[in-house]
């Protein structure tokens, strides 16, 4: 039986387990590594049936803790800690918020840009606020929106292992919410995104085009809110597809020093940096580097430099200023239709205001990007 129908027996055997209560709500899952012994297969392949599981919110994955089946019966009746702080009558005046981790040139600039515009379209007033990756700033743009008087709230939200307490409570008393770019696993919360996973696997596609065998993965630390987690997915799906060698030793997943954030890490990065530097010297096999988003690429492909390695080596990306327009691009990396994102994310808050149904998941189209150089 190839890899591909056994992940799906695994998807299905558990999916069988959740519906006849074999595995109720609340329940903790085989972890992947009982699971890749007991059907006598890779820990990649039993990620993969947990991934499907968490895709269609029949389950939540915490990090060192394992895969949980949801219950949404109690997340109804529970309430978190602090309350939500009374909210003031704007008498239907369109006022929404709008939560962003952080934005830049990079990534976000354009998504604003959408919103705003969008904004304008729908007679909405747009208040802004930013988090830099710290929830306790998070829960304080909440506590100020929601005694403004807000409508609903566009939200990129911090990424992080437990969910902010507001998000929860007003997701569950169905306050107009929609995400960007960071599904929340397990939340009926809708979000416009990109689709992470295939486009993923289309970059990886173009390394192994190139010849490149032996592929690194940098991320920073993967998270239950994060997109990061599909990206993962998608270069591990891109590998097994191409009979591919891939694990644990070629993986870097813990860079956290460059995420954005309100203090600043200088010794944080500078080991962050040796970690690398370290990497690719013990690792002299690998070849292509594939980094979850620009800041990471370029801090990669700038220690390649140092050691004189950027010709022998490629980095790919997500995100990065759009150089469709560029006959050689110094880089191939994923250009997110950001704008879209904006636009169809006030779109959608538009009709949860009014009441209405929208999907779960809209995916907003991305263009991959090829370098002409081997950088």
């Amino acid at each position: 039986m190839d890899r591909e129908l056994l992940y799906q027996k695994i998807y299905n055997d558990l999916l069988e387990g959740i519906e006849t209560k074999k595995f109720p709500p609340g329940s903790r899952l085989p972890s992947e590594k009982e699971l890749a012994e007991q059907y006598h297969v890779s820990r990649i392949t039993s990620k993969k049936a947990l991934e499907m599981l968490a895709d269609r919110n029949l389950i939540t994955r915490k990090p060192g803790k394992g895969s949980y089946v949801l219950d949404f019966a109690r997340l109804e009746n529970e309430r978190p800690v602090n309350p939500l702080p009374e909210r003031k009558d704007y008498g239907g005046k369109g006022l929404i918020g709008v939560v962003f981790d952080s934005f830049g040139p990079a990534f976000g600039c354009e998504v604003v840009g959408g919103i705003e515009r969008e904004c304008r379209k729908q007679n909405f007033h747009m208040i802004l606020k930013c988090t830099y990756g710290n929830m306790e700033e998070e829960t304080k743009a909440f506590e100020e929106l929601i005694a403004l008087g807000v409508e609903g709230i566009i939200l990129m939200c911090v990424q992080g292992e437990h969910y902010n307490e507001h998000v929860l409570k007003l997701s569950l008393e169905n306050f107009p919410i929609v995400l960007v770019d960071r599904e929340m696993a397990g939340l009926p919360i809708p979000c416009v995104t990109t689709d992470n996973f295939q486009a993923a696997k289309d970059l990886i596609s173009l390394l192994i085009e190139k010849g490149h065998r032996n592929i690194s993965f940098l991320s920073h630390p993967i998270t239950q809110t994060s997109s990061v987690s599909a990206r993962f997915s998608g270069y591990l799906d891109s590998l097994l597809e191409h009979g591919l060698r891939t694990g644990e030793d070629m993986w870097l997943r813990n860079l956290g020093s460059i995420l954005p954030r309100l203090d600043e890490n200088e010794e944080g990065e500078y080991d962050d940096r040796n970690r690398i530097e370290n990497f690719i010297r013990e690792h002299p096999e690998v070849t292509g580097f594939f980094a979850v988003d620009e800041a990471l690429g370029i801090t990669v492909y700038k220690i390649l430099c140092r050691m004189g390695l950027e010709q022998e080596k490629e980095v790919v990306f997500f995100d990065g200023i759009d150089e469709s327009y560029d006959p050689n691009p110094m880089f191939s990396h994923v250009v997110q239709g950001e704008y879209l994102i904006g636009v169809m994310a006030v779109k959608y808050l538009r009709d949860r205001m009014k009441g209405k149904e929208v999907p779960k998941k809209y995916y907003v189209p991305y263009e991959i990007v090829r370098s002409t150089e081997k950088k």
